[in-house]
């Protein structure tokens, strides 16, 4: 039994990259984002500062940290850039994890 526990930790990038992910999802604004996220398919980034009341700033600064360790996708129509979670493992843990709050 404690060499099939041992050989699961073994994956320590995977490891390193669940304790970053949920690193970002710490902070009260990129998780009130990805719990916007959750409940919207898609919103534009004036929509989630208008909706958290901050700023597009903050918003921005936030998504981008989220964006590149892959927890939500981006797309560009016309002027607006709309957002999404993305399709990964650790968007489904919070998914369950937030439609049952």
């Amino acid at each position: 039994m404690s060499k099939k526990i041992k050989k699961e930790l073994e994956n320590e990038e995977a490891v390193l990259q669940c304790a970053e992910q949920f690193g970002l999802v710490g902070d009260p604004t990129r998780m009130k984002i990805c719990w916007l996220l959750c409940k919207h398919p898609e919103l534009s980034v004036g929509d989630i500062a208008k909706v958290l009341k901050v700023s597009i700033s903050v918003v921005s600064h936030s998504l981008k940290r989220l964006r590149e360790n892959d927890l939500v996708d981006s797309r560009r129509e016309h002027k607006t850039v709309y957002y999404k979670l993305a399709n990964t493992g650790f968007n489904k843990i919070l998914r369950n994890s937030l439609t049952n709050i």
